[in-house]
């Protein structure tokens, strides 16, 4: 950086001359043009626009629904091409009982198959069934040819033991991604079917051109469906992984340091904007639905159309992030409508992957791992 005096001696010779014609100022001025062009570079690719000093951030909605109809129009090319082969690839879900939540999921991924033309069978036992039956269920849908994915619903009652029974899906046709053998390639470098709502975050995360590689990645959660999965992914594609969960001291502080977070605690509006570093990533896997009216007047204070619609309803579903966060993130998912969607399209992503590894077809595949 030239001194106030130097710049004043040159301006002094040069006092007939065009700024722009001097040596030195030209040089000056091309290098002071150059780190401006790379600050804004910079702030584009974190999501970050110009504001008046004082003024709030706004992140960048990654709309899950966006990316999910990107997905079926890629998969419904992959199904056509297995359909010209005879191919009618299928998933089979299984419901115990007569859960609310439970039927809402399984009739959401039912209406995914008949969109995209995908063969669906619908297993219905009651809540009575015992983990001897159930298991008779599973080995029949292993055993028939027109059934490519096999979809167990959880949570299951509490009579049934859950691992024997997700053990037992032939890995071939676990879409959840949840059998030991899949988690196994999975940590290996070598995935196969993998859990579907860490594939969705992927997805995301590269269809909005987020950089991944040699970011720093947080992961709140450890749990086998969601945490350790997508830290895996994010790992293998080369990002610097750091796992919080309910043991990690000064969470914070630990969490502001990452360029990607990814919330999956399953705790309402936990991550509050002091744990996020202004133009950080945030995915929010959290689904959580909320009542008490105290609580929405504090959640969405700054939001009034939220808080106008849940007095309308009487609920609301919010994430595990803060709403607020929306202010200090350079990119967030919204809930609903941010992960939820990509569940969905990675769960059909893995059937018709499911159905051509089991017949040896080579078709390019939608989702990446």
């Amino acid at each position: 950086m030239p001194c106030p005096r130097r710049v004043r001696q040159v301006r002094a010779a040069h006092r007939d001359q065009p700024l722009y014609f001097m040596p030195f100022f030209k040089k000056f001025r091309v290098a002071i043009h150059e780190t401006l062009r790379q600050i804004s570079c910079a702030m584009i690719t974190f999501g970050i626009n110009y504001q008046q000093p004082g003024a709030r951030l706004s992140a960048r909605i990654l709309n899950g629904n966006v990316i999910r109809d990107q997905i079926y129009s890629e998969l419904a090319d992959e199904i056509a091409a297995l359909r010209a082969n005879g191919i009618r690839p299928g998933l089979a879900a299984v419901l115990v009982g007569e859960n609310p939540a439970s039927k809402i999921y399984v009739s959401s991924k039912i209406a995914a198959c008949e969109k995209l033309g995908l063969a669906n069978i619908h297993v219905t036992p009651p809540a009575t069934i015992t983990t001897g039956e159930l298991l008779a269920i599973i080995e029949d849908l292993n055993s028939r040819d027109d059934v490519d994915g096999i979809l167990v619903q959880l949570p299951l009652p509490a009579q049934i033991d859950a691992k024997k029974i997700l053990e037992a899906v032939d890995p071939a046709k676990d879409v959840d991604g949840f059998h030991s053998l899949n988690v196994g390639r999975l940590v290996a470098g070598r995935p196969n079917l993998v859990a579907c709502t860490p594939l969705g975050v992927m997805e995301i995360l590269r269809r909005s051109e987020i950089k991944i590689e040699g970011a720093n990645a947080v992961v709140l959660g450890r749990s086998d469906i969601v945490g350790k999965p997508m830290a895996l992914l994010l790992m293998h594609a080369n990002a610097t992984v750091t796992i919080c969960h309910s043991k990690t001291r000064d969470l914070p502080q630990t969490v502001r340091r990452a360029d990607i977070v990814v919330a999956a605690l399953g705790r309402t509006a936990m991550v509050t904007p002091d744990y996020v570093r202004p133009g950080a990533t945030v995915i929010d896997v959290g689904i959580n639905r909320i009542t008490d009216t105290a609580h929405a007047e504090k959640l969405f204070a700054q939001f009034p159309e939220r808080l106008a619609s849940f007095r309308a309803k009487g609920s609301a579903v919010v994430g595990d992030v803060h709403p607020d966060v929306i202010n200090v993130a350079g990119a967030l998912t919204p809930v609903p409508g941010g992960v939820g969607p990509l569940t969905i399209a990675m769960l059909m992503s893995n059937t018709v992957r499911a159905a051509r590894l089991r017949r040896g077809f080579r078709i390019h595949a939608v989702a990446r791992t």
